[in-house]
């Protein structure tokens, strides 16, 4: 299909060169799974869209997964459905198949969001839930002090929760995510409270703006940030988020229901 790469990953990240460790940093929070399992409400048969290696696959649920990206396939647990090889701008399935449509972290990586938001949309009786980030608040996160190139990434990458709100149409609600201290899921504002990850270059590959930005500045990175720890910068400037239990920053769920 157009916008393949060669592991069939869709949109701007080859998932074949940086996804090979993603499921060993990208574990699902069990908190944040909470929230979408809400935000589904009472459906039984949902179609996961861009479902990676699986995160937030409730098993209590009838879930058919969507994943173009080989390498993501690879690496779903064996416990899971193998997912379907095709991509959000057209999922082979009829009007109406599942009771609810979901995504998680994936809207940016498709080559057109309203249109996978649509087909999300036409193939969903009821809830249409994407777990996402807000672009208008990415830049807030203290690792725009020393990665300012990653960030600014993410804010282009990401669409805006208005576009979004408006492809999917309907009623449709956006909700703040709660960070916690300790998520197991390790996006970049994952590690708030503990910066000392983000030196760890297998974290920062299971973030795929990171893929974006030239190897001097991920080095520039690296040098900066651990040097400040060790001289006790980054703590006089960030310090007090070690003490925060929860983060709220760009995270957000947004859940759209038909009119």
């Amino acid at each position: 299909m157009n916008g393949r790469g060669v592991d069939g990953s869709a949109g701007d990240a080859d998932y074949g060169t940086i996804g090979g460790g993603y499921a060993r940093y990208r574990q699902p929070d069990a908190r944040i799974g909470q929230v979408i399992t809400a935000a589904l409400g009472g459906a039984r048969t949902v179609v996961n869209v861009g479902a990676g290696a699986g995160s937030y696959e409730s098993a209590t649920l009838e879930v058919t997964a969507v994943e173009p990206s080989a390498s993501m396939r690879a690496q779903r647990p064996a416990h899971l459905p193998p997912a379907v090889d095709a991509v959000a701008e057209h999922l082979p399935f009829d009007d109406d198949a599942f009771d609810a449509a979901m995504t998680t972290f994936s809207v940016h990586q498709w080559n057109d969001h309203r249109a996978g938001l649509r087909e999300m949309r036409r193939v969903a009786r009821g809830p249409v839930v994407v777990l996402t980030c807000d672009p208008e608040l990415v830049r807030d996160f203290w690792l725009y002090a020393y990665a300012p190139e990653v960030l600014d990434t993410e804010a282009r990458r990401y669409p805006s929760v208005a576009a979004m709100t408006e492809a999917l149409g309907g009623h449709t609600t956006v909700t703040p995510v709660p960070i916690p201290a300790d998520c197991t899921d390790g996006f970049n504002e994952a590690y708030y409270a503990r910066p000392e990850m983000l030196l760890d270059p297998g974290a920062r590959q299971a973030c795929s703006a990171w893929s974006f930005v030239e190897g001097r500045a991920r080095e520039r990175f690296a040098a900066d940030l651990r040097s400040d720890l060790a001289d006790g910068t980054w703590d006089e400037r960030f310090g007090s988020l070690r003490q925060k239990p929860f983060y709220e920053g760009s995270l957000v769920v947004i859940r759209s229901v038909p009119a």
